[in-house]
């Protein structure tokens, strides 16, 4: 059976559109290994930190990503129980194509 996996009011169809992005998938696997900050990540990728701001904002409202101010500034942690969600869901979909490797709907 096929589940859904939403996260507070993000489908699964938001998460994946905000993985789908290069950048965006970098900035997850350095935040699934610490948590940073915009200055850190600004060294780590090279990107602007205006670009950085805004993929940070579509994370955030993905719900992939935390954040957590410390003094003057704002540190981003990645959230493990969304992709989790993610990967139930895709995990889900093999096995039903497994279940339904014969299953094929007549023509009219």
């Amino acid at each position: 059976m096929v589940m859904s996996v939403e996260s507070d009011t993000n489908s699964p169809v938001d998460v994946l559109k905000a993985v789908a992005d290069p950048l965006r998938m970098r900035i997850l696997t350095l935040l699934a290994r610490e948590a940073l900050c915009t200055s850190h990540l600004v060294e780590e990728t090279g990107a602007r930190q205006t670009n950085l701001s805004n993929h940070l904002k579509i994370l955030r409202e993905a719900g992939l990503v935390d954040t957590e101010p410390c003094g003057r500034f704002t540190y981003y942690k990645l959230r493990a129980d969304a992709l989790d969600g993610l990967a139930s869901l895709l995990g889900d979909l093999a096995a039903t194509a497994r279940a339904n490797t014969d299953s094929k709907r007549a023509c009219p």
